[in-house]
This record gives C-alpha cells, structure tokens and sequence, in this order.
C-alpha cells in the first residue's frame, strides 16, 4: 500500500512547453505505490518520475492534456508503420531499470543534441540523479533498451500496471535519429501493451501549442482526459475528434 512522503504544488515557473506561460505542477512523493495504485493515479492524468508522482496544477491554462490510445483500436498510418519496421533491426530487452556508465554516456549524448537543437539547459546527470528518477525500486517500472550488435542506443522508461502501459521517457543515441526511434518506441509501447494484455498505452500530455510534442496528435484514435479529476472522481476520457493537420498527415 502507497505511503505518502509529501504533497505539495510547487511555485508557479516558466512554462517548459509553452514559454509566455506561467507553470505549477502537483507533486506527491510516495513510495510502496502498487500496480493498481498506480493505475488509478495514471487514469487520472499523473506521471511518475521515480518517488515523485505529479500532474499539472496550473491555475489559469488546461493546455496539458493527458492522451492515451486503445491498443485494439489504434489504426497507425504508413509512416509510424515504417518507424516500427526500423525500429525492428534492434534487439530490444525488456527489464528492471537500472543504472550503469553505458546508461549515462547515452542520456548525456541524447540530452546534449537537446541542448543545441532546442535550447534545453545544460545537464550533467550524475549515477544518484539518474538512479533516483529512473531506477528507482518500483513495482511498476521497467525499461526497453534497445541494443545495436551489443551496443545501447536507446533507452525507453515505462510504468506497467494490469490494464494499462504508461511511457515515461525514452532517449536514443544521435546516431540513430535518422531512424524515427521517437516513433518506433510508441509502437514498440503498443506492441508490447498488446502482448501484455493491456487495453491503454498512455503518451503522457498533449501540448497543441507545443512543437516538439506535436508528433503525439499523429497517433489515432486517441483519447484525451477531461480536467483533472480528484482520486476519488470518475475520470472521464472523450475520443479526440480530428480537426489539426499534422505532420502524420501527410502519407
């Protein structure tokens, strides 16, 4: 059974997504968390992050809406079909989380072509930062490493509960860029969803006004969560209706 550590909604800060906005997440530190415990916290639009469990609690923008896919229904377009094909030529290994040099070099090689491409602040993640955020003991947690002849070249951080699988974060080498890995890991997640026996694979939040989290609209039919429902609130889940072209349109 969850103990909660500490819950708190932290200082409103500058938008990460959306920079002419003002930001606050929700956070609940907890540990012991079950698989059904946090299936009701995923459902209701949270995230994990090691012990630290949140959602936005911006007061004056919804634009952070949380997206998930039916895995039986999901109709992938030719080009995320493609993605899956390429991601096809790596051995993927399922597994704990877990913590080693190989795993850091990758992340800092990742995270550098984010500092120059996209003006993310620069990062030096180091072996305790990394463990408490992505290897933290969890009933839940898993990764999808992605090997190439022996070497990692990609790493996807996912949560799995009995009827849904949760994304978390994925990173790749440079060098595999060129591949799609961004797609071809949402198909792996669904794939896996699938083989696994559970009915959503959750993307985590759609940001319209947010280039880099465009691609996610692309994936269809998908379902958007109303509001923020409390953890004793029915959460309420509405097909999205198709009205915004995006890149995926074009096959």
């Amino acid at each position: 059974m969850a103990r909660l550590v500490r819950h708190f909604v932290e200082e409103p800060r500058q938008c990460s997504y959306l920079p002419n906005l003002k930001a606050a997440l929700e956070y609940r530190l907890m540990v012991d968390v079950t698989p059904m415990e946090l299936q009701a916290l995923v459902v209701r639009g949270w995230r994990r992050f090691g012990p630290a469990y949140f959602r936005p609690s911006c007061a004056s923008c919804m634009e952070c809406v949380s997206i998930r896919l039916d895995v039986h229904r999901f109709d992938p377009t030719p080009s995320q079909k493609r993605g899956l094909r390429r991601s096809k030529r790596f051995k993927v290994e399922l597994g704990r989380p877990r913590i080693d040099e190989e795993r850091l070099t990758l992340h800092a090689a990742w995270h550098g072509t984010r500092e120059s491409s996209r003006g993310w602040e620069p990062t030096n993640l180091t072996e305790d930062e990394y463990a408490t955020q992505f290897a933290f003991p969890s009933s839940t947690g898993r990764e999808m490493a992605w090997y190439d002849e022996g070497r990692l070249v990609a790493l996807g951080l996912i949560d799995v509960t009995p009827d849904c699988l949760s994304a978390a974060y994925f990173f790749y080498h440079p060098d595999i860029a060129r591949l799609s890995p961004g797609v071809g890991n949402v198909m792996q997640c669904v794939e896996l969803a699938r083989e696994l026996g559970c009915q959503h694979m959750y993307l985590g939040y759609r940001v319209d006004g947010c280039p880099s989290l465009t691609y996610k609209g692309g994936f269809r039919p998908h379902e958007l969560l109303m509001g923020r429902p409390a953890l004793d609130e029915e959460p309420v889940w509405l097909e999205a209706q198709r009205t915004v072209a995006t890149p995926e349109d074009k096959d």
